[in-house]
Parts: structure tokens; sequence; C-alpha cells
């Protein structure tokens, strides 16, 4: 754990803060995680995932399918399928996400987009240029796939009250039985914090 030491200056400023009762403005990522527990035996589907105010808009979406892991203690349910995966696509409201087609074939072994997109989500999330992801490519393939969408450029030109979150995603057969899907929507979040009274205040 990580541990924040002040200067004599900022603790004097700090000190100052607690003592006028001052709310303190913390942001972070929020995770929140959605799953369509049964897919339709069909190539293509259209999944609406949640309706989000303008201050809650999508900055990465993580997409995987599983099949015949859920609620089944002998298998390893950290293991994802990907069940002929060919596209995804992520829409807020009209915008899409990416915008070319993602053209997978795993019969093929064409996936490679798919762990450029984890390693490039590795660098922009934390922030570190030179961060080696966690998972090869050699885990990544054993462990996955998984889709991760970066919609944090988004156009801010465009200010509607609601946006509406949606994936469509196309298979090369139907969709085995017993398949579920999962969306990790990860967003921005501020609140404010009162360390004399306890008092947290949701702000975005």
């Amino acid at each position: 754990m990580s541990h924040v030491v002040l200067s004599e200056v900022n603790k004097l400023s700090m000190l100052l803060a607690l003592k006028n009762g001052r709310y303190l403005s913390m942001g972070f990522r929020s995770w929140d995680l959605y799953e369509y527990p049964l897919l339709q035996n069909t190539t293509k589907h259209s999944w609406a995932i949640k309706t989000a105010t303008q201050l809650e808009k999508p900055r990465y979406v993580v997409f995987a399918l599983q099949t015949g892991r859920k609620n089944v203690m002998s298998v390893d349910t950290s293991r994802f399928d990907d069940c002929k995966l060919t596209n995804v696509k992520l829409y807020l409201n009209l915008e899409i996400y990416p915008y070319d087609d993602l053209n997978l074939d795993f019969g093929k072994h064409r996936w490679a987009i798919l762990y450029d997109m984890y390693a490039r989500f590795c660098k922009d999330y934390y922030g570190y240029e030179y961060l080696e992801p966690n998972l090869t490519v050699s885990t990544f393939q054993r462990n996955g796939p998984f889709v991760i969408i970066d919609c944090s450029r988004q156009n801010k030109s465009v200010k509607n009250v609601t946006v509406d979150v949606r994936l469509e995603f196309d298979c090369m057969e139907n969709v085995p039985p017993n398949t579920s899907a999962y969306c990790l929507v990860i967003h921005d979040r501020v609140i404010e914090y009162n360390p004399l009274t306890n008092v947290v205040r949701k702000i975005v």
C-alpha cells in the first residue's frame, strides 16, 4: 500500500482545511459489471446495457463471453471463450467505438488486435508509457480472449442529457448453449469527503 508524506507547507495547508471543516474532492474510476446471463442461439446480438448520465459516460468497456462455466464449481470461471467472435461495436447514442471492424477469425489465429487493445489499455489506464501488460500473448489467448474498447476520447461538443450504452457483436456461428456475456463499464467518479464528520457526498 502506497503512502503519501506531505511536506511541512502542505501539511499546514491540509490541517487548516481540516480545521475549517472543508470537503476534500477525490476523483477515481468506478467499475460497474453487467451480465447477460443467457444469450440467444444466433450469430448477431444487440445488448442494451444501461442509460448513463452525461457525467457517467464510459471511458473504457471490457467485453467477454463465457460458455458452460456459470455456477459450475469444477471448472475455471476465470477463463473466457472466443465463441468464434468476429466483431464488437460499442454505441454511445450515435457514437461508435471502434470505428473500424475488428475482423476477428480465431480459426485462422486472427485476433492480435485484441491483445493490442489490451496492451494499450494497460498503458493508458495506469498512465505509464513503458508499462508491460500483466498477461503475455499466450496467457491472454489461454485465459481470454476479451475485448477492451477505449471510448475515453469522446466528442465533447455533443451535450446530451443521457447516454444510451449498447453493445452489438457478431459471431461466425451461433453461440453455443449456456453462453453468458459480461460487460465491465469503467467511468470517472468524483466524491467529496469531510474527514471530521466522515460524510461522503457523491458529485459525479
